[in-house]
């Protein structure tokens, strides 16, 4: 086999390769909506697929601010929106979103992006949530007994306003402090705090005797030994299990629970259950989350973005076709070519690394095609330079070449320098456009330079074409 030959060997081997990773983004993307959806709940979503961002694909735009007010005096500010920024991800990657953008923007403020989200609501609960578990005795002194009755006969409901009464509070007995539970019910805890969900290692959601979902839980080691010493001090007492200041569930320790595990009942539905245990997987945020403003893209609205977009690309990229065929004759079918290759690789790249496309990430594989055309455009002068100095064919497509590479490698350098900044320092449809960009430069590197030179080399080896036009 001839060199020539080889490296035909090699681009059909890409090209084939190029087909079979876009293919997967293809076939998911000509599947209507409802069959797509069924996949995803199934987890059978291709593993290498081109995925769309919030503007094509519609979803929830939240803007959230740490409330810096509820975080300790001494508590640094950067940090804990790092950490709220690590919770919100764990969070968003257990609710299955494809390809979410959680970004810190300024000091105190985080954006969170959500494409083809369902239920905006249950995922605003469920990244919201402050989530902070802990476990408390319930105060059975007759002084706590005595004061709840007051507060039932004299107050009522001592949470009316969304806050402790101040009446209520003042009847309560030193050492102790009221929480609301899920329904009308409160409860009288002790003041301390003797375990967090900070030592939890894992949540999931199981079916409790009666039928239920409940919520099972495993503390660390070190949790699951404070948890056993708990359990054994107080056996025949009720403990509480608060989450973000609600009682979930008190229940009476029977006996002593050393395996470090327990259950969190509360006649949850499955969907309460779930989005509970996520939470407590995740974390808990170390001050709450408020969210500042909301943006809902709908799937219409995304639906017809790709149409503009694969319109405006399609007319595009049909315009620069055609002027190269004309202006450019032969050369300009092998840049065509070079140009479909390099549109090719550059969708199976995407799809492959799981990249987002969004609306500038459609402007950024037309900008890439646009580099590849100009590529061609400074080989095809040089080598027309060449030919009317009376060189030979074969002289003049070395020559035309050679002195146009050093052209094209500083234009497509500095185009990847710029890009790989965007990809740094920008966010959302930013990254999608420099990601896009980044891959289309890479891949017109190779096609207007190696594709277009192994087609010319073939025909002019072949003894098809006497002489170069362009």
């Amino acid at each position: 086999m001839t060199k020539i030959q080889l490296k035909w060997a090699g681009v059909v081997f890409l090209f084939v390769l190029a087909c079979f990773m876009a293919y997967p983004s293809i076939d998911w993307y000509t599947m209507d909506a409802v069959q797509r959806d069924r996949l995803e709940m199934a987890r059978l979503r291709p593993k290498h697929l081109l995925n769309l961002g919030l503007d094509l694909r519609g979803g929830s735009h939240l803007l959230m601010e740490l409330a810096v007010d509820k975080l300790p005096p001494d508590a640094d500010v950067q940090d804990a929106l790092a950490r709220a920024i690590e919770i919100l991800r764990n969070r968003v990657d257990a609710l299955g979103v494809a390809e979410p953008l959680i970004a810190r923007q300024g000091e105190r403020w985080v954006v969170v992006q959500l494409p083809g989200i369902k239920n905006v609501q249950a995922a605003k609960e469920i990244i919201g949530t402050t989530a902070l578990l802990e476990f408390r005795m319930v105060d059975d002194t007759q002084a706590a007994r005595d004061a709840a009755t007051k507060i039932y006969e004299k107050v009522g409901d001592p949470f009316a306003g969304g806050q402790l009464s101040t009446a209520a509070a003042a009847m309560l007995p030193a050492g102790s402090t009221l929480r609301r539970g899920r329904g009308a019910e409160f409860y009288v805890l002790r003041d301390t705090v003797p375990l967090t969900g900070a030592l939890l290692d894992s949540a999931r959601v199981e079916t409790g005797d009666n039928g239920l979902p409940i919520v099972a839980f495993k503390f660390k080691p070190e949790g699951g030994k404070v948890f056993g010493e708990l359990t054994s001090a107080n056996v025949g007492k009720n403990m509480a299990v608060v989450l973000d200041g609600m009682v979930q569930t008190a229940p009476t320790i029977r006996s002593p629970i050393r395996g470090g595990s327990g259950i969190i009942e509360g006649n949850f539905t499955m969907e309460e259950a779930r989005k509970l245990a996520i939470v407590l997987r995740a974390g808990a945020l170390p001050a709450p989350l408020r969210i500042i403003e909301e943006r809902t893209i709908g799937a219409t609205l995304g639906e017809d973005s790709i149409r503009s977009g694969t319109r405006a690309a399609c007319i595009g990229l049909g315009i620069v076709l055609v002027f190269m065929l004309v202006y450019y004759r032969v050369g300009g079918l092998v840049a065509d070519a070079a140009l479909v290759l390099n549109f090719i690789f550059t969708l199976a790249l995407m799809a492959y690394f799981g990249a987002t496309l969004t609306l500038p990430g459609i402007a950024g594989l037309l900008l890439s095609v646009g580099m590849t055309v100009d590529a061609n455009v400074l080989i095809f002068e040089r080598i027309r330079e060449e030919l009317k100095a009376g060189k030979p064919a074969r002289i003049a497509l070395d020559a035309g070449y050679d002195k146009a590479f050093s052209a094209i490698v500083d234009g497509n350098l500095t185009a990847l320098i710029a890009a790989l900044f965007l990809f740094q320092f920008g966010t959302g449809p930013i990254k999608g456009f420099a990601v896009t960009l980044t891959l289309g430069i890479v891949c017109s590197m190779f096609t207007a330079i190696v594709v277009t030179r192994m087609i010319f080399d073939s025909l002019l080896s072949s003894g098809q074409m006497d002489e170069l036009k362009v």
